[in-house]
């Protein structure tokens, strides 16, 4: 008789839980490291509010999302960095497994805003991401070789950017994860949140629409480019 694997019932729920589009939507959403209401949500999905309200409950209650209130409203988040990479991993695959034509030149602009630079939960990702990543290993500040690793170098300069990097045990300083838009590795881990998070508050780029699509700015173009000597072209 065959034991069946103790971790099958989770692995399932946690299929289960991922496998309705109106989540799935909610997730990928999500991946722009920010905190959402309901109301923003159901709008971005297309339900009613009272069905997406059922479908946040689900996914806070399996671990997926952390959910906040402040007054009347409702916040929800993802859970963790582990969450996010769950979920960019998987919209890899379902990228390279089918390619999805915009249905409109609205989407397709949104679209082409996303492959040229967005979030990926707390990283840059798109090509500037790659772009920047690039930039690193040709300097010897990140190794690719053996698995992403910032080199001694590497955390020198990102002190010296004045870039605080915050460790964490739950976290490593430096992870590879899969672009799904260029299909290459950019640099995520405690680094590419740090780079990221100091690129938006220092203004080299900015939000733009909805989604999360971000644009690099000529103040931006110029650090970049004095920094990592990335041209200025390929962030555009």
């Amino acid at each position: 008789m065959t034991t069946r694997d103790p971790q099958a019932p989770g692995l399932a729920r946690l299929a289960a839980l991922i496998a309705d589009e109106t989540r799935a939507a909610c997730l990928l959403a999500l991946l722009d490291g920010r905190a959402w209401t309901a109301g923003e949500l159901a709008r971005h999905a297309g339900v009613a509010a009272s069905t997406l309200s059922e479908h946040l409950g689900k996914l806070v209650a399996g671990g997926l999302l952390a959910e906040e209130r402040q007054g009347r409203h409702r916040y929800v988040r993802l859970a963790d960095a582990r969450v996010a990479q769950l979920v960019e991993d998987l919209a890899a695959q379902v990228a390279q497994d089918a390619v999805v034509r915009p249905r409109s030149l609205r989407a397709a602009s949104a679209g082409s805003a996303m492959a040229r630079g967005r979030t990926c939960y707390d990283h840059l990702a798109g090509r500037l991401g790659i772009a920047v990543t690039d930039a690193l290993t040709e300097r010897g500040l990140l190794r690719q070789d053996t698995g992403f690793a910032l080199t001694d170098a590497g955390v020198s300069w990102f002190e010296s950017t004045g870039i605080g990097l915050r460790r964490s045990a739950r976290r490593p300083l430096a992870r590879a994860c899969l672009d799904w838009t260029e299909r290459r590795p950019h640099l995520a881990g405690v680094a590419g949140a740090a780079l990221c998070r100091h690129a938006l508050d220092a203004g080299w780029c900015v939000r733009i629409g909805s989604e999360r699509a971000v644009k690099v700015t000529a103040s931006g173009e110029r650090a970049l480019s004095e920094l990592l000597g990335i041209e200025p072209a390929l962030l555009r």
